[in-house]
């Protein structure tokens, strides 16, 4: 692909931060760099309104397709906006889940009247949602989900716990994966089903999770015959999986270069304090700040090449890698920072004894090779559907 950026490309860049700046200096000045992982409990509300800020100036929806309401804009331009709002250290989003894993669900896979449902309020900032993967008994392995849907005359009726659902406690709607057929005979990946569910409901319990760094941002949630209308199934009974691996597949999408402006924000922080307290002349720190900034740019050209591989269609399967990849590049980041810090690492100055921001990223990064999927299950995609390697007993 075309890894260099047109004219027109720097005239939209030009754009995105001028807009950035002129809001982010104005009555949203104060939400410069707050919110994002392991920092969801920062100025929630405020950062709703900013939601609603995004969607008014047009900026949710830009990678959607035109026919599902969205700008249709080409990778790069989703690229360079999502770079310019990570340099710009705009706030956490709150919409992200439903604008970069649902909205191009039901783009792809949903019916017109599903679309016209739901995509305008998420394109509008007014509708957060969260996602109901996970269950204790089946994290990564999602075909062991247990939760169930009873179909009720014309209603589904869930019944179930969900784990480690992020903004669960925050969410209008949540999209759960679950069993819709009685079958003893149906096999693990069959007869589940895809459904969307309010989440302001009797019959819904949240229950947020109180994390290493003292934040709770992901929850559980029990599902106590909650209901929701039979079609607010997206794709056919029984075809859940099928659309529970497009949504996975639009998580690997363009933001996650603007996840690497931040990760570049935090190897910045670390560099600075190297030369601060003199780790820096330290030559094996020396070697794995260089390792550590090599491996950033390696991910960047990697990104771009399998999106640009990837745009208009299905990602390669070099992108099955890219989880594993980075996971484990920010969680070694995290250790160097603690690493460069020395004995400061495990102070906390004085009251109100909050955590500083390095602190944060050790702590919050050790759950990155765990959660949407753990390295362990990420090596095994990866062998099976990469490299074709036959699967190992069961």
């Amino acid at each position: 692909m075309q890894l260099r950026f047109s004219a027109e490309d720097e005239a939209f860049r030009a754009e995105v931060r001028r807009w950035l700046d002129e809001r982010l200096h104005g009555d949203y000045r104060h939400l410069r760099g707050r919110g994002g992982p392991g920092r969801e409990h920062e100025m929630v509300e405020e950062r709703r309104a900013w939601e609603r800020v995004l969607g008014e100036a047009g900026w949710i929806g830009l990678g959607w397709p035109a026919a599902a309401g969205g700008k249709g804009a080409p990778l790069l331009r989703q690229v360079i906006f999502h770079e310019e709002y990570a340099r710009a250290r705009a706030p956490g989003r709150l919409g992200h889940i439903g604008e970069y894993l649902l909205a191009p669900t039901i783009a792809a896979l949903g019916t017109r009247a599903q679309q016209e449902k739901f995509l305008p309020p998420i394109a509008r900032g007014e509708q957060l949602w969260c996602q109901g993967y996970s269950e204790p008994g089946a994290g990564s392995d999602l075909a062991g989900v247990t939760t169930r849907a009873e179909l009720v005359g014309h209603t589904r009726r869930v019944t179930g716990q969900k784990i480690w659902t992020s903004h669960a406690h925050l969410a209008d709607w949540c999209f759960v994966l679950c069993r819709t057929s009685a079958s003893p005979a149906a096999k693990r990946h069959e007869g589940l089903s895809y459904l969307l569910v309010p989440m302001r409901q009797d019959g819904i319990t949240v229950r947020p999770i109180r994390q290493l760094t003292g934040t709770a941002e992901f929850c559980e949630v029990f599902f106590d015959g909650a209901r929701t209308p039979e079609d607010h199934v997206i794709g056919a009974v029984g075809q859940g999986w099928k659309v529970a691996m497009a949504t996975l597949s639009f998580e690997r999408g363009a933001s996650t270069l603007g996840q690497q402006i931040g990760f570049a924000a935090e190897l910045d922080a670390i560099i600075h304090a190297a030369r601060h307290n003199g780790a820096d002349r330290d030559p094996q720190l020396r070697q794995r700040i260089a390792d550590a900034w090599i491996g950033l740019r390696v991910m960047r050209w990697n990104a771009l090449r399998v999106l640009g591989h990837g745009e208009g269609g299905e990602l390669p399967r070099e992108a099955l890698g890219s989880k594993l990849s980075w996971s484990t590049w920010h969680r070694r980041l995290g250790e160097l920072a603690m690493d460069v810090l020395g004995a400061e690492a495990e102070i906390i100055a004085a009251a109100p004894y909050a955590l500083t921001p390095l602190q944060e990223t050790f702590l919050f990064s050790r759950a990155d090779t765990i959660y949407a999927g753990s390295s362990e299950i990420q090596k095994n995609i990866i062998a099976a559907r990469a490299l074709g390697l036959p699967r190992g007993p069961t």
